[in-house]
C-alpha cells in the first residue's frame, strides 16, 4: 500500500476557470494595448494615399524651386522662449519677406494655432507669442514675391 495522496478528478468546472483565466489575460492585454495606441496616435499624414500620390510630381518641382533660391534658413529659440527666425542668401539676411507659420503639437493634443512673427533690432525675425513648454513643430512658409520655400522645423 502506498501513502500516495488521492488526485481530485479534473472535472469541467476545472476546464471552465482555465479558460475564463487565459481569455481574461487575453482581453486585458488587448484593452490596455488598444488605450496606449488611442492615447499616443498623432493622426494620419495624408488622408487619401492614392490622391497623395496624384500630387508626387507637382511636389517634387516645388521642392527644386525651392532648392534653386537657395535660401538657408535659421530658426532658434531664445531664453524668453521665443522663436527667433533669419533666413539668409548668400550670407546676406533676404528683406521683404512675408512669413506664415503654424504651431503644432507632435502628438494633435492641442489645436495648431497660427504665429505671428515681427522684425527684430538684430535683423531677425522674432514671434510675437512665446513658445510653450514642450516639444512644437513649426510650419513655415516664407514667401517673397512669387518665390516660396516651405520648413517644417521641430522645436524644444
Amino acid at each position: 500500500m502506498t501513502d500516495e495522496p488521492e488526485r481530485k478528478p479534473f472535472t469541467g468546472r476545472h476546464a471552465a476557470m482555465i479558460l475564463v483565466a487565459f481569455f481574461g489575460v487575453v482581453i486585458s492585454v488587448n484593452i490596455v494595448m488598444a488605450s496606449f495606441a488611442l492615447s499616443t496616435f498623432g493622426g494620419t499624414v495624408v488622408d487619401n494615399s492614392y490622391v497623395a500620390s496624384q500630387h508626387y510630381n507637382e511636389w517634387l518641382a516645388r521642392a527644386d524651386a525651392q532648392d534653386r533660391l537657395g535660401w538657408d534658413r535659421s530658426v532658434t529659440v531664445d531664453a524668453d522662449r521665443h522663436v527667433r527666425l533669419t533666413v539668409r542668401k548668400d550670407g546676406a539676411a533676404v528683406e521683404g519677406l512675408r512669413i506664415v507659420a503654424t504651431l503644432r503639437h507632435p502628438l494633435g493634443q492641442t489645436p495648431a494655432r497660427a504665429m505671428r512673427f515681427a522684425p527684430a533690432a538684430d535683423g531677425t525675425l522674432r514671434s510675437l507669442d512665446a513658445l510653450p513648454a514642450g516639444r512644437w513643430q513649426l510650419d513655415l512658409s516664407v514667401h517673397r514675391g512669387t518665390d516660396e520655400a516651405r520648413y517644417r522645423i521641430d522645436l524644444k
